[in-house]
């Protein structure tokens, strides 16, 4: 009886270009926190081996034990046989340097508006300490949410989310970052059930995916929540609510920044009046706008 193959991958070296090499046979779909098959062998071989994540060239040539070894393979098997996203493999995703739990009852964390918050929003935004409420619609996670608290320091923020599932892995990440005093979670059909406030700054990254689209989706998106994802024939059902509502609750010199993905020709269609302001990120382009209350209330 012969030997597993297996048993000669004896480094991480060895580890790593095999899960290179599986990713790319399998043509798994990327876009879940990495575009390229190395930076996601690379995560989930250090994520099953308990090693720093930003810690590589140390250890590319150390030896594995078999056990250690089975628990990177089981990693990369899974990831290519379910087609489940690495996050949801992990329990964890990472989002512009900070860690969030994730699992299947909310979308993978990915949103660009994260970048624009490492910046607090400047130059939309002129002083971020002056920002005292923010409300962060359709949460998912509470990634943006958290992030908006600790780019806006002196802010209470209001977090929404229609899914009680999603909340309460929301809810966790609030309690990872020692936020519950100044983050608030709400159950709540967007606008609904929220308390009459003025937000200086509204972040959304609503439900946007056009029914053709979703059709066409790969695999590995099929494993989020489809009420996180679908947005209707056009993509834009709940964003026609949100803009709808969204001046009641902007203070005078509020911004709506809202994450469109790439339905801006939709968008367009959709709402002919507006001019936002488009928001490129180095991981986007087209995807984000921003509005001010006074272009909604036109």
């Amino acid at each position: 009886m012969h030997p597993s193959p297996r048993l000669e991958l004896q480094t991480l070296r060895d580890l790593i270009r095999y899960g290179v090499s599986r990713l790319n046979a399998a043509q798994v779909a990327l876009g879940h926190g990495s575009d390229n098959a190395w930076d996601e062998a690379v995560y989930l071989t250090l994520h099953a081996l308990h090693l720093p994540l930003d810690t590589l060239e140390p250890f590319l040539d150390a030896r594995v034990l078999g056990e250690e070894r089975d628990r990177v393979l089981d990693l990369i098997d899974r990831r290519v046989t379910e087609r489940v996203p690495a996050a949801y493999l992990t329990n964890e995703a990472w989002l512009r340097g900070h860690r969030f739990y994730v699992d299947e009852r909310v979308i993978v964390p990915r949103s660009p508006i994260a970048e624009l918050l490492d910046e607090g929003l400047s130059p939309w935004v002129q002083d971020p300490l002056a920002v005292e409420r923010v409300l962060d619609m359709c949460t998912g996670s509470g990634c943006l949410a958290i992030l908006s608290a600790l780019a806006f320091p002196y802010a209470h923020v209001d977090a929404v989310d229609l899914s009680p599932d999603a909340l309460d892995v929301a809810r966790r990440n609030v309690a990872d970052y020692g936020l519950a005093d100044r983050l608030d979670l709400h159950e709540s059909n967007l606008f609904d059930n929220l308390p009459a406030r003025q937000y200086d700054v509204i972040v959304c990254n609503p439900p946007y995916v056009n029914s053709g689209s979703m059709d066409a989706l790969p695999q590995e998106y099929l494993h989020e929540p489809r009420l996180a994802l679908a947005g209707g024939d056009d993509g834009m059902d709940l964003v026609r609510r949100i803009l709808e509502a969204a001046p009641r609750f902007l203070a005078p010199e509020g911004v709506l920044v809202l994450e469109i993905g790439h339905e801006r020709d939709f968008f367009e269609a959709a709402f002919p009046q507006l001019s936002p302001v488009w928001l490129d990120t180095e991981a986007a382009s087209d995807q984000l706008l921003l509005l001010t209350r006074e272009q909604l209330s036109l």
